[in-house]
């Protein structure tokens, strides 16, 4: 956790005032950083969490997080009949701002760390004041215990503080690691069947949408195989025109959509719920086929031996299976005993000691851990104290637990790539489980998203450089999972989701051609030549020798291809628009899809490529970092906010060279006369459909001062002018031997 306090905490509020029994949800949060200034926020905010709670759920206010319900410009006395309502939402309000107050000083005080280290509400010193390592366990159940009950004695949903260990020279994997110690601490305290995963700076937007997801899970043909809920992200505090497509509608709503008729959509990361037995790595169970046809078109003689035979071998094999199932669930049952006692007395016993061994080889040295997965509806030991849980918490989320395990391999959320939630999908995929696409009509959950240039571009980087490091891991979906459960249409959307970082390469290539060709009055199109003297071919000479009188003008592009660029091109624009009426997705959505595609691709995507091929190849890993340069005040004033770093070269080159090229390419059509206005037009229409591609990318540069860092300009301008030069000094489209000078024979004199 990374966010604010305040962030977090109106999290974790919408969480325990959800809409669903209380006694089945348990809220757990996850510090990676140890931080004294989170735990006592957490505190602070169970307390506020008693009066919260009721209020919510007896005026059954939407949403319900407290941040964003007293932020809205709506009439929040619509449809409420409660005379008290009023008079209660002032006051919760107030006690709100002074939470707010509270934190604020929590967040002031924590900038100076007393001499002699923090104190805990009990008086024991703060366990990250060990200077010996980085980050301490620790597990704290704030509610949910001990009889803690709202203002109106209400059970309340269980809290839960998680701190796991870090040590130098552990890998800790990052989010994928803090997941897999949340899973094994809530397993053991309270191993719930199914699990809610929500980002910090997200909050749950509609408190009825875990219903909606039960109502998948439960369902009593088709839930038993599906392995989780995805819903769709979406955010506040987007400008109206969203600049930089942060809404993403066009993969969350047509792309997951479609993916949903196939296998399920892909697990994005946040607002999803999962069953926890398949993040263990099981395999999905298996349909139970249909009952064989029975001969009722012979007479009953004819089959009667033969049918008889096949009955008995039948039956004699079911008893065999039952016999075979009957005698492993009691050993799987004996086994479970045998480990909450702690495997004693067992060492003789061959056939039990292997599953055991077999246990802590795939989950860890953790008897009550173990004894958990067994229980595929959930539910902890009777008679086992919070002390005790406690403290096998403690134990599982040590820094050296996944040690000779496979968790981050076939357990849990898999490690090897920044983009952990693309893995996990496809391996649980891979195992025969199937995913669902809730969409309610109230958004179930709501974020935060960065909206100025620098910061989008930067999450789009970290994306397509885990796309890349899955391409160059095992867990590729081009040659891994063959012979499980994976569709194949659901096997080419995860490809997809991995080689799209290589299409930066052409889509820079023909972003580039353009410009290039307006400077050189060189032509887009292929042309046709005839055969020069010395027998050699002239594809593209612009030239015509008069040594070669006979050498015709230059032929354009055949008929029969420009039917077929124009056939793929309606066929696409018509493919959009069927998308987009599907979907119903605006067209301005879209466009503004595409526009960032542009963007993105010839940055982040190219920045990403060339990381991740160092990373794999020579083992060099490279951050690219952000430095503020400036911002406005006022509503939206992170959009204008310019941040400076390398991913704006790339495209600021693309923008100038372009501009200079319809400068370069009107020129020279005005000074040449008429004969050049028709060649020049289709380079023209391309050069604008770049820049007009990139038009959000020149507003995120001028900002809302028209202010423009030197060192973009400098750079780009130097750049765009190495290349151009090299072009024209190294021209392809000019023969070799350069033109052939001869004297005309008339005498001018």
């Amino acid at each position: 956790m990374k966010e604010p306090p305040l962030i977090t905490a109106n999290t974790v509020l919408s969480i325990l005032a959800v809409d669903y029994p209380v006694e089945k949800v348990a809220c757990y949060v996850s510090d990676d950083g140890a931080a004294m200034l989170t735990f006592e926020a957490l505190s602070e905010t169970s307390e506020f969490a008693r009066r919260w709670v009721p209020f919510c759920k007896k005026f059954s206010i939407e949403p319900r997080a407290p941040e964003w319900y007293f932020a809205q410009k709506v009439d929040y006395l619509k449809d409420k009949v409660h005379p008290e309502f009023v008079r209660e939402r002032r006051a919760m309000k107030r006690e709100y701002e002074e939470f707010k107050i509270r934190i604020n000083a929590l967040v002031s005080m924590a900038q100076k760390v007393p001499e002699e280290g923090w104190t805990m509400q009990d008086g024991t010193p703060w366990p990250g004041n060990n200077i010996f390592f980085l980050y301490f366990c620790l597990a704290q159940v704030f509610l949910g215990h001990n009889g803690v009950r709202d203002v109106e004695g209400n059970e309340l949903p269980r809290l839960v503080y998680v701190s796991r260990e870090k040590r130098p020279g552990f890998d800790h994997h990052k989010k994928a690691g803090a997941m897999n110690a949340l899973m094994r601490v809530s397993a053991i305290i309270s191993n719930a069947p199914y699990l809610l995963n929500v980002d910090c700076d997200h909050y749950i937007n509609n408190s009825k949408a875990l219903r909606e997801a039960m109502c998948f899970m439960m369902d009593p043909i088709s839930g038993k195989k599906i392995c989780y809920v995805q819903f769709p992200q979406r955010f506040d505090g987007i400008d109206r025109n969203d600049r930089y497509s942060n809404r993403n509608v066009v993969f969350f709503d047509i792309n997951m959509k479609g993916l949903d008729g196939i296998q399920g959509p892909i697990y994005v990361g946040t607002g999803c719920v999962f069953r926890r037995q398949a993040l263990y790595g099981y395999d999905a169970p298996v349909n139970k086929k249909p009952p064989g046809k029975t001969c009722n078109c012979w007479p009953k003689w004819c089959c009667l031996c033969c049918g008889s035979r096949k009955k008995n071998k039948k039956v004699k094999s079911t008893d065999k299976k039952k016999k075979m199932k009957n005698r492993e669930a009691s050993k799987q049952i004996h086994a479970l005993e045998n480990i909450e006692e702690g495997i004693e007395g067992i060492d003789n016993d061959r056939s039990l000691l292997m599953p055991q061994v077999k246990f802590e080889k795939k989950f860890g040295q953790s008897p009550v851990f173990i004894a958990s997965t067994l229980l595929e509806e959930g539910g902890v030991p009777k008679g086992a104290t919070t002390a005790s849980l406690l403290k096998e918490a403690i134990h599982v989320i040590s820094c050296g637990y996944e040690d000779k395990t496979e968790w981050g391999k076939e357990v849990g959320w898999i490690y090897g790539s920044v983009t952990e939630d693309i893995l996990t999908g496809f391996k649980m995929q891979c195992h025969g489980w199937r995913s669902v696409y809730c969409i309610p009509k109230r958004p179930a959950f709501k974020g935060s998203a960065p909206i100025n240039l620098s910061d989008r571009l930067h999450q789009v980087l970290r994306w397509a450089l885990g796309s890349v490091e899955i391409f160059f891991s095992r867990y590729c979906p081009i040659w891994y999972g063959y012979g499980g459960g994976l569709k194949w249409l659901e096997r080419f959307s995860y490809i997809n989701s991995v080689v799209y970082p290589w299409t930066s390469i052409p889509l820079i290539a023909y972003c580039t051609l353009p410009a290039f060709c307006l400077l050189t009055g060189s032509s887009l199109s292929p042309r046709q030549g005839f055969p020069l003297e010395n027998g050699t071919f002239d594809i593209s000479c612009q030239v015509q020798s008069p040594a070669n009188p006979n050498f015709l003008h230059d032929v354009q592009i055949s008929n029969y291809a420009s039917i077929i660029f124009m056939a793929l091109f309606i066929s696409i624009a018509a493919t959009g628009v069927l998308e987009m009426q599907w979907g119903r997705v605006a067209i301005d959505d879209w466009w503004r899809n595409e526009q960032f595609w542009v963007i993105g691709g010839a940055s982040s995507h190219l920045f990403a490529l060339f990381q991740g091929l160092l990373k794999v190849l020579a083992g060099v890993n490279t951050n690219f970092t952000v430095t503020s340069k400036g911002g406005d005040d006022g509503e939206f004033s992170e959009l204008y906010l310019f941040k400076w770093t390398s991913l704006l070269i790339p495209p600021l080159t693309l923008l100038i060279l372009n501009i200079i090229g319809v400068m370069v390419g009107i020129s020279d059509a005005i000074n040449n006369g008429y004969e050049e206005w028709g060649p020049l037009f289709g380079k023209l229409f391309f050069a604008l459909w770049v820049i007009v591609h990139l038009y959000p990318f020149l507003k995120g540069l001028m900002g809302k001062q028209d202010r423009l860092p030197t060192i973009i300009v400098v750079w780009s301008i130097l750049l765009a002018s190495i290349f151009s030069l090299l072009w024209v000094r190294v021209n392809p489209f000019v023969s070799k031997g350069g033109i052939v000078l001869e004297v005309c024979g008339l005498d001018c004199d």
